[in-house]
């Protein structure tokens, strides 16, 4: 289980980022964090596996106090929680493979992994998650050579190869087409439900979380605003998550 208490996030010049935000994942739980642009969702995420140092507040996951994990604990924790961010991170010169076995530089000889030389294993578990979000045959392309939602299914491959327990998934479709954005959703939806794994998810479309989410966390301006079922965000809530004047669509 996955426990947030109090989480804070100040960033210099006395911006406040999160407020005091407390709620709890359970294992196997695919949860949607939603608000709007500068609410807190990525701070959020990025805050879970220290991306980002939180002001105060406590992350304990399966009953280890990630804020307070040593650099060489840390490392470890990592290594079960896979990242899917907006902007890909690709290295967009390297093979979509290279970028796909960087999910498991957590695991491998570091002098190794600089030459790029990884465990047939490995190789072989690339290939397959490839396959499974249906790209293998992109595998010796250049990254750069990939649209939009190619290179977002490259982003979930490698973080399938950490072998997660938690993927925290930064807003994955923001950048790509209704129908790019449903093939996303649904491979993460599988990661979920046939590998047990806890997916948090930003997402900014309503349509989007009330298909895939079991839960929905909102923000506003750091603060928690609703927890509950998707279903339950009825037209009072939605405008106090997403301001007065916002239209609902979804």
């Amino acid at each position: 289980m996955l426990e947030i208490s109090n989480l804070t996030k100040i960033y210099p010049g006395n911006v406040l980022a999160l407020d005091r935000v407390s709620f709890t994942v359970q294992p196997g739980e695919f949860l949607a964090v939603i608000g709007l642009s500068g609410s807190g969702k990525s701070t959020l995420l990025r805050c879970i596996n220290r991306l980002v140092e939180p002001t105060s507040g406590q992350v304990t996951w399966n009953g280890v106090d990630i804020t307070q994990a040593s650099a060489e604990e840390l490392l470890r924790i990592r290594r079960k929680i896979g990242m899917v961010f907006q902007h890909f991170n690709l290295v967009s010169r390297s093979k979509v493979i290279t970028n796909v076995l960087a999910g498991r530089l957590g695991y491998v000889n570091p002098a190794l992994s600089l030459v790029n030389r990884f465990p047939r294993t490995d190789v072989e578990m690339a290939l397959k998650q490839l396959k499974r979000v249906g790209i293998a045959d992109q595998a010796h392309k250049r990254a750069d050579e990939l649209s939009g939602g190619q290179q977002q299914r490259v982003g979930v491959a490698r973080a399938m190869m950490q072998e997660p327990e938690m993927v925290l998934a930064d807003e994955p479709v923001a950048s790509l087409d209704p129908v790019l954005a449903h093939s996303i959703m649904q491979h993460l939806e599988s990661i979920n439900r046939e590998d047990g794994v806890m997916v948090i998810c930003s997402l900014h479309f309503l349509d989007l979380v009330h298909r895939y989410a079991h839960r929905a966390i909102a923000l506003n301006e750091g603060k928690l605003m609703f927890d509950g079922a998707p279903k339950d965000i009825n037209d009072a809530k939605f405008k106090e998550i997403y301001g007065q004047e916002a239209e609902r669509v979804g």
